[in-house]
């Protein structure tokens, strides 16, 4: 899985890097970010963590919680409070 996720990032990210608007006409913004800070480091850590507790990494957590599994709603749901604390400490800077 991670080898196929991998080798579509790679194209894809060949494709955006000569084009200067999204297909639906945004303006394309690239990561221009290269070293590695505690930010990172301490988000990736809170991803990993709470992968690790629920079971799921986010693709298929939203096909579990297509199929019904409670256990994916709980996962859901902290997903979105998650992306939802980020974005209200992202506003504050």
């Amino acid at each position: 899985v991670m080898g196929g996720a991998i080798g579509v990032g790679v194209v894809a990210f060949a494709v955006a890097r000569k084009r200067t608007r999204s297909f639906l006409g945004a303006e394309m913004k690239m990561p221009t970010a290269r070293h590695i800070d505690r930010r990172l480091v301490l988000g990736s850590l809170a991803f990993g963590i709470g992968w690790g507790i629920a079971g799921f990494c986010p693709g298929p957590g939203l096909v579990a919680l297509g199929m019904g599994e409670a256990k994916a709603a709980a996962f859901a749901a902290a997903m979105l409070a998650g992306m939802g604390v980020f974005e209200a400490l992202e506003s504050r800077k």
